[in-house]
């Protein structure tokens, strides 16, 4: 059965306002383009409410999280507000967890059918980052529906921006996290596709199936190195990439 996109949208907003980020009346419903059309229709109600989008994450692109949700295939969302390292966000998150990521701000557009090389020479800075999500229904179950709630997305947290050299080598970055002063894992860039600038190459081709593209000024979230993890109140957590800096990131008890 197909759905009507407008009057689907206009279902998931008021469900929203209620609370209600993965209506009952649509589970098992969706196709996965069915869902983006849901989610761009949402981000287009939030902006003329006031809210900016301000760029995109793309998930899902790690063979550790692809199997920690059972989904193996990447996956794109909105992004429609950011912090800088060392924010401390509040505690009434819901269920709210961490991944370690580069993200990417392009000074340029990007479109269509591009290439590594476009994505470096149309790339501004990086900055070290964690994509802080929220987990408002069971993306496990119901991948379609956890992407029309764009894909777990809350905020992103943006340590320092760099440029990094020409010759620098994305994939062999490493990221060290850590979570209250413990280790939990080092990961490095060529878990994200084999490397995060194909991140982009995959999302500027998505993109296009929805008649949309990267903007000017638009930030990437490219993928996480490693797992998602849970943040709980007077949690403190940081990630060092080797090259590029670090971020940090707190929640308020």
């Amino acid at each position: 059965m197909t759905i009507e996109t407008k009057a689907a949208v206009d279902e998931f907003w008021h469900a929203r306002s209620r609370g209600e980020y993965f209506p009952a009346a649509y589970e098992d419903r969706l196709s996965l383009d069915e869902a983006y059309r849901i989610q761009l229709g949402l981000i287009d109600r939030r902006v003329a409410a006031g809210e900016r989008h301000i760029g995109w994450k793309v998930g899902l692109t790690a063979k550790a999280i692809q199997e920690q949700f059972g989904f193996h295939e990447p996956v794109f969302g909105c992004i429609l507000q950011s912090f800088p390292s060392g924010h401390d966000l509040p505690s009434n998150l819901l269920k709210p967890g961490f991944e370690t990521e580069l993200c990417m701000r392009f000074a340029q557009p990007l479109q269509g059918d591009v290439t590594a090389q476009m994505v470096v020479d149309a790339l501004e800075a990086i900055h070290p980052s964690f994509e802080i999500i929220e987990t408002r229904g069971d993306l496990t179950r119901h991948i379609a529906l956890a992407l029309a709630d764009n894909a777990q997305q809350h905020s992103v947290i943006l340590g320092p921006a760099m440029r990094p050299a020409a010759s620098m080598r994305l994939d062999q970055v490493a990221a060290r996290v850590t979570l209250n002063g413990k280790e939990l894992v080092v990961g490095t860039g060529d878990a994200v596709l084999g490397n995060p600038l194909n991140s982009v190459i995959w999302l500027a081709r998505k993109l296009t199936e929805f008649n949309r593209s990267i903007r000017p000024g638009d930030i990437v979230m490219t993928g996480s190195f490693v797992r998602q993890f849970p943040l709980a109140p007077g949690d403190q957590a940081a990630a060092d990439f080797s090259g590029i800096g670090r971020v940090e990131v707190s929640v308020a008890r």
